[in-house]
């Protein structure tokens, strides 16, 4: 890196953060100063930048004048030729008191260059992202010592309504509470609420719906992590297999029982089983796939009893089913609250089993139905109705769940 070209960075980076929204999701600002070493990871367009040119600009406040973080991302063609390393040192030398650096796995041995940043310039603040948790595993170096790491979820409909309204409602989960009384409710159900949470499901996942033309965005986003993330995270793939990943979009968008036949699979892309288990899960890695598996699943590899869209809002922008999307959207609320998701072996009785923690104990067990308003709960402890205002008994309407992250 040359003056010139940090001197062009400098001004990138007066744009972003003149830039910033006046309101960022709850998740960015409710997290706590961040430590000197950190690795973001998260889908794309969840706000990963935002997040951390925000939590710079509270440090620049806090310190003096002369303490700043410098910004660049790593998969500008400009860079394409640096060093990692020679890049940072630089921008320390240049009186930066730490960078943040997107796309991180875009710059060659970036895991090693890290680790040796890290430990050559310690108090020098290093902040990286990028869009999936496979790159912490795809490193060369060890760095799990020296960086702390954290997920960027999809926005949950507590966060869409701060940004839609202002008003910052506490997490609440309805799972937990003792009794989901009318005066314990994080918010009343109005009809702007309940509008609300009908949009959120059209758009609201990601803060970039603010933006406009979310359905070209989003499509957009689809697209890149498909051909730009997918191939780097799984480098023997083909043109083929590109085509196979999209496929798979398709048929989802299309199935009313969101499962994949994996020898039909094989047999029309003329791919093997191991090759197909790969693209699942770098593809649930990327937050384009939620595999679901059979209660007591203990395959290593498996396609799930159910599949389902990692971001329920591609259902209604691709024309997907409706009982599908439902489950998807529960599946979805119950992950990003810290469930463990299972199918049901027994249909007849409830939809899902989710519990606290790693693997299935039956002592903490809750089992739940997914529905309509009229859903029935069979043998469920819980039955998740949606088109329901109010929680009555056992019924919990679909916008709580949305109120629990």
């Amino acid at each position: 890196m040359n003056t010139a070209i940090l001197l062009n960075l400098e001004l990138g980076l007066k744009r972003k953060l003149e830039n910033l929204p006046k309101r960022v999701r709850p998740f960015t600002s409710e997290m706590d100063e961040l430590p000197d070493a950190v690795i973001l990871t998260g889908p794309r367009g969840v706000g990963k930048t935002t997040f951390l040119l925000y939590h710079a600009v509270q440090y620049n406040r806090k310190k003096n004048k002369q303490q700043k973080l410098f910004y660049f991302s790593a998969d500008n063609p400009v860079l394409s030729e640096e060093s990692l390393y020679e890049m940072v040192r630089f921008v320390q030398l240049a009186g930066y008191s730490g960078v943040i650096i997107d796309e991180v796995h875009f710059a060659k041995d970036w895991s090693l260059h890290l680790k040796a940043l890290h430990d050559d310039f310690p108090g020098f603040k290093i902040w990286a992202s990028d869009s999936s948790s496979l790159v912490l595993r795809g490193g060369v170096a060890d760095l799990s010592r020296r960086f702390v790491y954290k997920e960027m979820p999809l926005m949950s409909f507590r966060e869409y309504l701060y940004l839609e309204t202002g008003k910052k409602y506490p997490v609440y989960n309805p799972l937990e509470a003792k009794n989901n009384t009318e005066k314990k409710l994080p918010v009343r159900p109005s009809p702007e609420i309940l509008a609300a949470f009908r949009q959120y499901r059209s758009v609201g996942t990601r803060p970039f719906y603010a933006e406009g033309f979310f359905p070209e965005r989003m499509l957009a986003v689809l697209d890149k992590t498909l051909y730009a993330d997918l191939p780097f995270f799984l480098p023997q793939i083909t043109d083929g297999n590109l085509r196979l990943a999209k496929a798979i979009v398709g048929t989802l968008a299309k199935a009313k029982i969101p499962r994949l036949s994996v020898r039909s699979l094989c047999a029309d892309w003329g791919i093997g089983a191991e090759k197909l288990y790969q693209l699942i899960h770098v593809m649930e890695s990327l937050g384009v796939l939620k595999v679901i598996r059979p209660e007591n699943d203990t395959k290593a590899k498996s396609a799930g009893a159910k599949l389902f869209f990692g971001d329920p809002v591609l259902y209604p922008l691709l024309n997907a089913d409706t009982g599908t999307e439902r489950e998807a959207l529960i599946a979805f609320f119950l992950s990003s609250m810290g469930y463990e998701i299972w199918a049901s072996r027994k249909e007849e009785e409830y939809d899902f089993a989710i519990s606290q923690g790693k693997g299935m104990n039956s002592a903490k067990k809750i089992t739940l139905e997914i529905g309509g308003k009229s859903k029935s709960g069979k043998a469920a402890d819980f039955v998740v109705r949606d088109d329901l205002d109010y929680p009555v008994q056992n019924a919990i309407p679909f916008w709580l769940l949305g109120m629990g992250f």
